[in-house]
């Protein structure tokens, strides 16, 4: 398990950011259907009020989407954990783990942090260079060292790094942009909303080996759109 380097009493956090907010918010992703221990831990560790603002750390360990400025959200953390999850079965069907993946859209940084504890090595993409800078700090603030970013538009992917054995998209598209599925191992997974602002559903793809995908749908979300460009 990934060990933290905040200080301790920032890492600890107290009241509505303590560790007993944490655990109950643990309780409730196994009530609501989370089953992998690994990205319970994660996330029950993971000081998730150290990626909002100060003003909303009261609501930190709520199981619901926050502002982070700029039109974009932190997602709630059932949803992080859903996507990881569903990230992961696809390697423990195979007795193994993604040693490379691909995050497309950084926003506050936390989706991506709960990856990097779980994968070797994390790469991440985001469009706003404001919201990159301050997911970048908090990333050297807790220790994170197996993680790469970069402030680009995350609909070209990141085609010098590739392939990837994962790929995860964390705003939602009509279509999943053919240039990131050609970043995507054989067979590899991706994960992602798709759908309009008003119907959404996450979806898994799966390579097989041979240049197709087979396609789960796995319930309704609701992501801030897939933009393109950079601001």
């Amino acid at each position: 398990m990934t060990v933290y380097r905040l200080p301790a009493a920032e890492l600890k956090g107290e009241g509505m950011t303590s560790q007993r907010a944490r655990d109950r918010l643990a309780v409730s992703l196994k009530e609501s259907g989370i089953r992998d221990p690994r990205v319970i831990e994660v996330i029950r560790d993971l000081p998730r009020h150290h990626f909002i603002d100060q003003a909303l750390h009261s609501r930190a360990y709520e199981n619901t989407a926050l502002p982070i400025g700029h039109g974009q959200t932190i997602s709630q953390p059932w949803v992080v954990a859903r996507m990881t999850e569903v990230l992961l079965e696809h390697f423990d069907a195979k007795q193994g783990m993604p040693k490379k993946v691909l995050e497309i859209g950084t926003g506050s940084g936390y989706q991506a942090a709960v990856l990097a504890a779980l994968v070797p090595e994390l790469f991440t993409v985001e469009r706003i260079e404001e919201l990159l800078r301050q997911a970048r700090r908090r990333f050297r603030q807790l220790g994170i060292t197996n993680l790469r970013s970069k402030h680009d538009d995350g609909k070209l992917g990141w085609p010098d790094e590739a392939p990837f054995d994962a790929i995860i998209l964390t705003a939602a598209g009509d279509t999943i942009p053919t240039r990131i599925l050609d970043q995507l191992t054989p067979t590899g997974v991706l994960v992602a909303p798709v759908g309009s602002a008003s119907s959404q559903t996450l979806i898994r793809m799966r390579g097989d080996g041979e240049g197709d995908f087979i396609q789960e749908e796995l319930g309704p979300v609701s992501f801030v759109p897939l933009l393109g460009g950079i601001g």
